[in-house]
Protein backbone atom coordinates (compact mmCIF):
# COMPACT_ATOMS: atom_id res chain seq x y z
CA UNK A 1 0.00 0.00 0.00
CA UNK A 2 1.57 3.65 -1.24
CA UNK A 3 0.34 6.85 -0.68
CA UNK A 4 0.45 9.42 -3.70
CA UNK A 5 0.18 13.43 -4.08
CA UNK A 6 -0.91 15.21 -7.03
CA UNK A 7 0.56 18.51 -6.87
CA UNK A 8 -1.40 20.50 -9.38
CA UNK A 9 0.91 23.79 -11.09
CA UNK A 10 -0.44 25.26 -14.01
CA UNK A 11 -0.41 29.05 -13.49
CA UNK A 12 0.30 31.15 -16.14
CA UNK A 13 1.02 33.90 -13.18
CA UNK A 14 -1.86 36.29 -15.16
CA UNK A 15 -2.84 38.01 -11.83
CA UNK A 16 0.42 38.58 -10.62
CA UNK A 17 1.02 40.71 -13.48
CA UNK A 18 4.32 39.52 -14.54
CA UNK A 19 6.27 36.73 -17.25
CA UNK A 20 6.66 34.39 -14.35
CA UNK A 21 4.48 32.08 -13.25
CA UNK A 22 3.44 32.21 -10.02
CA UNK A 23 4.55 28.65 -8.77
CA UNK A 24 8.05 29.83 -9.67
CA UNK A 25 7.96 33.15 -8.09
CA UNK A 26 10.49 33.56 -4.21
CA UNK A 27 8.80 33.31 -1.15
CA UNK A 28 11.70 34.54 1.19
CA UNK A 29 14.39 33.21 -1.48
CA UNK A 30 12.90 29.93 -2.36
CA UNK A 31 10.15 29.19 -5.17
CA UNK A 32 6.55 29.05 -3.88
CA UNK A 33 6.41 25.14 -5.61
CA UNK A 34 9.79 23.94 -4.08
CA UNK A 35 8.42 25.50 -0.42
CA UNK A 36 5.09 23.14 -1.25
CA UNK A 37 7.01 19.78 -2.18
CA UNK A 38 8.74 20.22 1.07
CA UNK A 39 6.06 20.78 3.33
CA UNK A 40 4.64 16.90 2.18
CA UNK A 41 8.40 15.59 2.56
CA UNK A 42 8.07 16.74 5.77
CA UNK A 43 4.62 14.85 6.06
CA UNK A 44 5.78 11.70 4.56
CA UNK A 45 9.64 11.16 3.63
CA UNK A 46 7.69 7.70 1.76
CA UNK A 47 5.15 9.88 0.03
CA UNK A 48 5.10 9.72 -3.89
CA UNK A 49 5.08 13.28 -5.67
CA UNK A 50 3.60 13.75 -9.01
CA UNK A 51 3.97 17.37 -10.13
CA UNK A 52 1.60 18.50 -12.76
CA UNK A 53 3.05 20.96 -14.65
CA UNK A 54 2.56 22.88 -18.08
CA UNK A 55 5.25 21.03 -20.79
CA UNK A 56 6.50 24.41 -21.70
CA UNK A 57 6.86 24.59 -18.18
CA UNK A 58 9.32 22.02 -17.47
CA UNK A 59 12.41 22.18 -18.74
CA UNK A 60 12.40 26.25 -16.85
CA UNK A 61 11.39 24.00 -13.49
CA UNK A 62 14.51 21.43 -14.38
CA UNK A 63 16.41 24.21 -14.34
CA UNK A 64 15.08 26.14 -11.04
CA UNK A 65 15.63 22.51 -9.34
CA UNK A 66 19.17 22.57 -10.31
CA UNK A 67 19.68 26.42 -9.87
CA UNK A 68 18.41 26.16 -5.86
CA UNK A 69 19.92 22.28 -5.28
CA UNK A 70 16.56 20.56 -5.27
CA UNK A 71 16.48 17.17 -4.68
CA UNK A 72 13.29 16.03 -3.48
CA UNK A 73 12.19 12.23 -5.36
CA UNK A 74 9.36 13.53 -8.10
CA UNK A 75 7.13 12.69 -11.12
CA UNK A 76 6.25 15.14 -13.59
CA UNK A 77 3.23 14.88 -15.46
CA UNK A 78 1.96 17.33 -18.30
CA UNK A 79 -0.72 19.81 -17.64
CA UNK A 80 -4.27 19.35 -19.25
CA UNK A 81 -7.09 21.79 -19.93
CA UNK A 82 -8.58 22.26 -17.12
CA UNK A 83 -7.65 21.16 -13.70
CA UNK A 84 -9.72 18.04 -14.06
CA UNK A 85 -7.60 16.94 -17.25
CA UNK A 86 -4.47 17.67 -15.24
CA UNK A 87 -5.18 15.22 -12.24
CA UNK A 88 -5.97 12.57 -15.13
CA UNK A 89 -2.80 13.00 -16.56
CA UNK A 90 -0.86 12.83 -13.03
CA UNK A 91 -2.91 9.89 -11.78
CA UNK A 92 -1.97 8.35 -15.01
CA UNK A 93 1.26 7.97 -13.10
CA UNK A 94 -0.08 5.92 -10.33
CA UNK A 95 -0.50 1.76 -11.81
CA UNK A 96 -3.87 0.91 -12.34
CA UNK A 97 -3.36 -1.66 -9.00
CA UNK A 98 -2.29 0.53 -6.54
CA UNK A 99 -4.11 0.69 -2.88
CA UNK A 100 -3.92 3.72 -0.93
CA UNK A 101 -4.63 6.97 -0.36
CA UNK A 102 -4.22 9.94 -3.31
CA UNK A 103 -4.18 13.60 -2.29
CA UNK A 104 -4.41 16.50 -4.36
CA UNK A 105 -2.76 19.85 -4.03
CA UNK A 106 -3.09 23.14 -5.05
CA UNK A 107 1.21 24.17 -6.18
CA UNK A 108 1.01 27.62 -5.02
CA UNK A 109 -0.26 26.29 -1.23
CA UNK A 110 2.96 26.12 0.66
CA UNK A 111 1.66 26.92 4.11
CA UNK A 112 -0.28 23.45 4.91
CA UNK A 113 0.42 22.35 7.91
CA UNK A 114 1.38 18.89 8.19
CA UNK A 115 -0.87 18.09 11.12
CA UNK A 116 -4.00 19.19 8.51
CA UNK A 117 -1.98 16.60 5.57
CA UNK A 118 -1.77 13.36 8.22
CA UNK A 119 -5.48 14.18 9.35
CA UNK A 120 -6.67 14.63 5.93
CA UNK A 121 -4.72 10.97 4.77
CA UNK A 122 -5.43 9.18 7.95
CA UNK A 123 -9.52 10.45 7.66
CA UNK A 124 -9.78 9.27 3.81
CA UNK A 125 -8.48 5.55 5.12
CA UNK A 126 -11.64 5.42 6.25
CA UNK A 127 -13.97 7.91 4.63
CA UNK A 128 -12.53 7.48 1.26
CA UNK A 129 -13.00 11.25 0.20
CA UNK A 130 -11.95 13.81 2.63
CA UNK A 131 -11.55 17.55 1.80
CA UNK A 132 -10.30 20.24 4.86
CA UNK A 133 -12.55 23.57 5.41
CA UNK A 134 -12.11 26.77 7.12
CA UNK A 135 -15.01 28.39 8.96
CA UNK A 136 -15.86 31.73 6.73
CA UNK A 137 -15.07 34.93 9.37
CA UNK A 138 -16.06 37.51 7.08
CA UNK A 139 -19.88 38.32 6.70
CA UNK A 140 -21.60 36.79 3.30
CA UNK A 141 -23.98 38.77 1.14
CA UNK A 142 -26.09 36.84 -1.56
CA UNK A 143 -26.53 39.06 -4.75
CA UNK A 144 -29.59 38.90 -6.32
CA UNK A 145 -30.51 39.16 -10.58
CA UNK A 146 -32.21 42.90 -9.85
CA UNK A 147 -28.76 43.81 -8.12
CA UNK A 148 -30.18 44.19 -4.79
CA UNK A 149 -28.61 41.61 -2.11
CA UNK A 150 -29.40 39.46 1.72
CA UNK A 151 -27.08 38.70 4.06
CA UNK A 152 -26.82 34.55 4.43
CA UNK A 153 -25.61 32.61 7.78
CA UNK A 154 -21.70 32.41 7.45
CA UNK A 155 -22.00 29.32 10.02
CA UNK A 156 -24.02 27.89 7.03
CA UNK A 157 -21.03 27.74 4.56
CA UNK A 158 -16.81 27.03 4.90
CA UNK A 159 -13.89 27.80 2.46
CA UNK A 160 -12.31 24.52 1.15
CA UNK A 161 -8.62 24.00 0.33
CA UNK A 162 -6.78 21.33 -0.38
CA UNK A 163 -4.97 18.66 -0.25
CA UNK A 164 -8.17 16.72 -0.71
CA UNK A 165 -7.29 13.30 -0.26
CA UNK A 166 -9.28 10.24 -1.87
CA UNK A 167 -8.91 6.89 -1.62
CA UNK A 168 -6.94 5.31 -5.07
CA UNK A 169 -9.27 3.52 -6.93
CA UNK A 170 -12.34 5.87 -6.40
CA UNK A 171 -10.51 8.85 -7.82
CA UNK A 172 -9.39 6.78 -10.36
CA UNK A 173 -12.98 5.92 -11.28
CA UNK A 174 -14.37 9.37 -10.55
CA UNK A 175 -12.04 10.53 -13.47
CA UNK A 176 -13.40 8.40 -16.16
CA UNK A 177 -16.63 10.58 -16.24
CA UNK A 178 -16.92 13.04 -19.04
CA UNK A 179 -15.74 17.00 -17.94
CA UNK A 180 -18.22 19.31 -16.42
CA UNK A 181 -18.03 22.70 -15.91
CA UNK A 182 -19.58 21.35 -12.42
CA UNK A 183 -15.89 20.42 -11.60
CA UNK A 184 -14.33 22.64 -9.79
CA UNK A 185 -12.37 20.70 -7.73
CA UNK A 186 -11.47 16.76 -7.02
CA UNK A 187 -14.48 16.86 -4.53
CA UNK A 188 -16.96 17.79 -7.21
CA UNK A 189 -15.94 15.30 -9.70
CA UNK A 190 -16.25 12.10 -7.20
CA UNK A 191 -19.26 13.58 -5.86
CA UNK A 192 -20.38 13.20 -9.75
CA UNK A 193 -20.21 9.48 -9.42
CA UNK A 194 -22.68 9.72 -6.06
CA UNK A 195 -19.67 9.59 -3.48
CA UNK A 196 -19.97 11.62 -0.16
CA UNK A 197 -17.63 13.54 0.91
CA UNK A 198 -15.93 14.17 5.16
CA UNK A 199 -14.92 17.55 5.96
CA UNK A 200 -11.87 18.08 8.05
CA UNK A 201 -10.41 21.23 9.85
CA UNK A 202 -8.10 23.12 7.60
CA UNK A 203 -5.49 25.82 8.88
CA UNK A 204 -6.00 29.68 7.87
CA UNK A 205 -2.48 29.73 6.74
CA UNK A 206 -3.58 27.24 3.78
CA UNK A 207 -3.66 30.43 1.48
CA UNK A 208 -3.29 29.64 -2.05
CA UNK A 209 -1.01 32.72 -3.54
CA UNK A 210 -2.75 33.79 -6.43
CA UNK A 211 -2.24 38.03 -6.50
CA UNK A 212 0.73 40.26 -5.16
CA UNK A 213 -1.29 40.94 -1.88
CA UNK A 214 -1.06 37.16 -1.66
CA UNK A 215 2.98 37.61 -1.94
CA UNK A 216 3.11 39.87 0.80
CA UNK A 217 1.27 37.63 3.15
CA UNK A 218 3.52 34.68 2.17
CA UNK A 219 6.79 36.56 3.49
CA UNK A 220 5.13 37.53 6.49
CA UNK A 221 4.46 33.97 7.25
CA UNK A 222 7.77 32.77 6.55
CA UNK A 223 9.00 35.20 8.56
CA UNK A 224 6.85 34.41 11.81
Amino acid sequence: MSDYIIVVAGGKGLRMGGDIPKQFLPVNGRPVLMRTLERFREYDEDINIILVLPKAQQDYWRKLCTEYDFHIPHQIADGGATRFHSVQNGLRLIPDTAQGIVGVHDGVRPFVNTDVIRHCYEAARVHKAVIPVTPVVETLRHINADGSGDNVLRSDYRLVQTPQTFDIQLLKQANKQQYRESFTDDASVVEGIGQKVTMVEGNRENIKITTPFDLIIAEALCKS
